[in-house]
């Protein structure tokens, strides 16, 4: 890709095709595309969101000193007689005198005057008291099995930085500080057009119509890519229809399917003009996929179009759709692995690049699957991931980038 090429395509210019996939769309559309709003969500919205603030301790960690153990929280010297009983979530109403004990449960908060933790499998109870079962025979060591008020964190310490990734420990640990909410970039909505007068939602296929094998599978691909999904719609090839379609979508992103081509029937490009979008990405130069296009909508709003032949749309939904998400939620999508090639690929000079479903076997090595025309869907099905072949072509044992797919 050069300078020139991640430059925005205007309306009316003759077309930029884009070579390669992920890896040079992702620095595309890092360039070109802001996150979106921050926004406060509860703890449960907010797994693998990226923080807009930093984490912030509201209370500390631990918020008093908590018993490590189940055992007897003790003072002074042995032998200690037992006053009562503290399991967690209650307080003993008076600080421990020099030769008491009180059982206490793991987690319950220590008692003032408490000097240790002797755990029950380190005691026994006699009839005169509880004594330790050996090592501690000349008095308890310190605050042993005592976890300190905190000891992990102050109040208003920064745990993590702005920018840090929200996974399942981040949720535990801000629940711990006492945050029930997160301030992230939010989860972006997106709204599905299935384009087509051909397309049937049920039922057999037959001469002229054939089923839509996109609407079923995209919400797959898009919460794997970690967006919300609001509607699915099918709509006949016609410009007003779409143009009132894309003119009424409140969602961050639209992914509309087919109509990306030139043909009479094809609305996409007429209707970006209809309502003031702005291409880009026109084409990209791989097969299969090659008609997919990116734009952005008035009011911070984007469109990817995908081909309609079903493999297509599943080769820009990786080379469009995962990096176009990627930014608005502020990261980056992961590098692409490489793999080694099972089988010799021929060159082919005039397709640029190809993206093959391949099967991901033992050792690192990527076997190509049958059925990898545009309108086929039985290889991907059986993949793993996709194979980014050159026109050069490529040898078995040659190493090959490989696109994950998102499940």
């Amino acid at each position: 890709m050069t300078t020139a090429d991640v430059q925005p395509v205007t309306l009316g210019r003759r077309a930029r095709r884009h070579s390669g996939t992920a890896w040079p769309t992702a620095r595309l559309l890092a360039s070109q595309v802001a996150p979106l709003p921050a926004a406060h969500v509860p703890l449960s919205e907010a797994l693998g969101r990226m923080l807009s603030g930093d984490l912030i301790a509201l209370n500390p960690l631990p918020a008093t000193d908590n018993s490590a153990m189940d055992g007897w929280a003790v003072s002074g010297s042995p032998p200690w007689q037992v006053v009562g009983d503290l399991p967690a979530g209650r307080l003993h109403p008076r600080p421990l005198r020099a030769g008491e004990c009180l059982r206490i449960a793991t987690g319950a908060a220590v008692p003032e005057g408490a000097a240790a933790v002797l755990p029950f499998e380190d005691s026994v109870l006699e009839a005169n008291g509880v004594r330790p079962a050996s090592a501690w025979s000349e008095g308890a060591p310190p605050r042993s099995h005592i976890r300190r008020r905190a000891g992990e964190a102050r109040r208003g310490d920064v745990l993590l930085p702005t920018g840090a990734v929200v996974t399942p420990p981040v949720l535990g640990l801000a629940a711990a500080a006492g945050n029930d909410t997160l301030l992230v970039v939010p989860t972006a909505t997106v709204d599905v057009l299935v384009l087509g007068d051909e397309l049937l939602d049920t039922g057999l296929a037959s001469a002229g119509c054939t089923r839509d094998a996109l609407g079923p599978q995209l919400p797959g691909w898009l919460a794997g890519f970690g967006a919300s999904t609001r509607s699915v719609r099918r709509l006949a090839d016609d410009l007003a229809t779409l143009t009132d379609a894309l003119a009424r979508s409140s969602a961050d992103v639209l992914v509309t399917t087919g109509g990306t081509s030139v043909g009479p029937r094809d609305q996409v490009h007429r209707t970006l003009q209809q309502v003031g979008g702005r291409l880009v990405v026109d084409a990209v130069d791989v097969k299969p996929g090659h008609p997919m296009l990116l734009a952005s909508l008035p009011g911070g709003r984007w469109l990817v179009g995908l081909p309609g032949n079903p493999l297509a749309a599943c080769a820009a939904m990786l080379t469009l759709v995962e990096p176009l998400l990627a930014a608005l939620a502020g990261r980056r999508p992961p590098p692409p692995a490489t793999l080694l090639l099972a089988g010799d690929q021929p060159e082919r000079p005039g397709d640029g690049h190809r993206l093959l479903p391949v099967a991901q076997r033992s050792g690192g090595v990527a076997e190509v699957l049958p059925s990898c025309g545009s309108a086929m869907l039985r290889g991907l099905a059986l993949a793993s991931g996709l194979a980014v072949i050159g026109p050069e072509g490529a040898a078995a044992g040659d190493p090959v980038t490989y696109l994950p797919l998102p499940w």
